[in-house]
């Protein structure tokens, strides 16, 4: 799949209402630049798959290639909802060898306790660079570009 179109909108979820069909949701969010909404269905991936709720602070990536209806508010399909923790944001970018940002805005450094899994939950025993990666993490160095040791790395085979 290719997730160089992927754009990310973070916000809190005010409503989960039922979308098209049984097996489809509608997340409303309210973000820094007002309210968006989100379809969820069968093949959203939702990282840890997490039960969504109203209150929780997500971060959702839709393609930004397809089409969408021109109606306020904004309204998009959800290909991937990631829960970041308390203080925590969340990227989604190829890393290249060296664990480098591809737009060259993050450098990681993995730490003992940095959790590397796919999205199905199963450890990765390789070296995530030269991968798209979702990468969690809480801080940075005011270095450029700027390092992070993150939380947890979701691996995009």
């Amino acid at each position: 799949m290719d997730y160089s179109g992927f754009e990310p909108v973070a916000g809190s979820i005010i409503n989960i209402s039922n979308g098209n069909g049984c097996c489809s949701q509608m997340i409303t969010l309210r973000t820094g630049n007002g309210i968006v909404n989100f379809h969820v269905d069968a093949e959203t991936l939702v990282i840890d798959n997490r039960q969504l709720r109203r209150g929780m602070q997500v971060v959702a990536f839709y393609d930004s290639f397809l089409p969408v209806p021109l109606i306020f508010p904004p309204q998009y399909r959800a290909q991937i909802v990631a829960v970041p923790g308390r203080n925590e944001q969340v990227v989604l970018s190829y890393f290249d060898q060296n664990l480098l940002a591809g737009d060259r805005s993050l450098q990681l450094n993995l730490g003992d306790n940095t959790e590397i899994r796919t999205v199905n939950g199963q450890n990765f025993r390789c070296s995530p660079g030269g991968h798209m990666l979702l990468v969690f993490y809480s801080s940075t160095t005011r270095s450029l570009p700027p390092q992070t040791t993150p939380r947890k790395i979701v691996v995009l085979c």
